[in-house]
């Protein structure tokens, strides 16, 4: 460790045994713990070099020993830093009112404690409300999943419209397609052209005979067309 030299009207003079030991501790104030019968002025040298957490860990360590003169300032400074200027003024303030006076480290764990209770509460609201969003969220998806409405496209295996569909209904609708189909060909419109001509050739028929003729002539061809199926045993 290279040694600190003062230089006092032009020479230099190498540093006393106790200066080197107050650079040492502060060099390794990390370190310090109970600081025993330490003279007040060397903490005072000393100390100052602390953070927040080593210089409560100094203050633990050395129990039973007040080290408020040295110290008490140092935990104003870390309060104004902590919490700011406006609320160290409030503190000078109230104590001034109520003619009482607190060591700072104690003003600086209270207010520390009341910042954390408030912070746990702000954070044990906050997991609240995102608890509560989280299951309104599910209980919607819930609801959308349990009432799926049934599809306008559903087919059986055997292309029918469902179930219940009856393969007799199949049959009756292709019977009814052929009828119209039937109805609709060159050869029936032909065929009832020509009765058609015949019956104008009767003036003395009145309509009525007409038109019971003419059905009789559509049913006559319809069940020449159409013949029964007999079902194969």
């Amino acid at each position: 460790m290279p040694e600190k030299e003062m230089v006092v009207i032009g020479r230099k003079v190498t540093p006393s045994l106790v200066d080197l030991c107050v650079k040492t501790a502060i060099d390794n104030v990390r370190y310090l713990g109970d600081v025993g019968e330490t003279d007040l002025d060397l903490l005072g040298q000393i100390l100052p070099h602390c953070t927040v957490d080593q210089l409560m860990h100094v203050e633990k360590c050395s129990e039973g020993r007040d080290l408020s003169p040295v110290t008490d300032k140092l935990w104003k400074r870390f309060y104004e830093k902590q919490f700011g200027t406006r609320n160290t003024e409030k503190v000078v303030e109230r104590m001034a009112k109520s003619l009482n006076s607190y060591k700072w480290i104690r003003l600086y764990e209270a207010k520390s404690e009341a910042v954390a209770e408030h912070e746990k509460k702000a954070a044990a609201r906050i997991k609240q409300l995102y608890k509560k969003e989280n299951a309104r969220k599910q209980s919607r998806q819930v609801q959308l999943c349990t009432k799926v409405p049934p599809s306008k496209y559903k087919r059986s295996f055997y292309g029918g419209g469902g179930p219940g569909h009856n393969v007799s209904n199949h049959k009756s609708n292709l019977m009814k397609k052929s009828k119209i189909e039937f109805l609709n060909s060159h050869e029936v419109k032909n065929i009832a052209a020509m009765k058609k001509k015949q019956y104008q050739k009767h003036d003395g028929a009145s309509p009525t005979m007409k038109q019971a003729r003419f059905c009789g002539i559509y049913a006559a061809t319809t069940s020449k067309l159409f013949k029964p199926v007999h079902r194969r045993t």
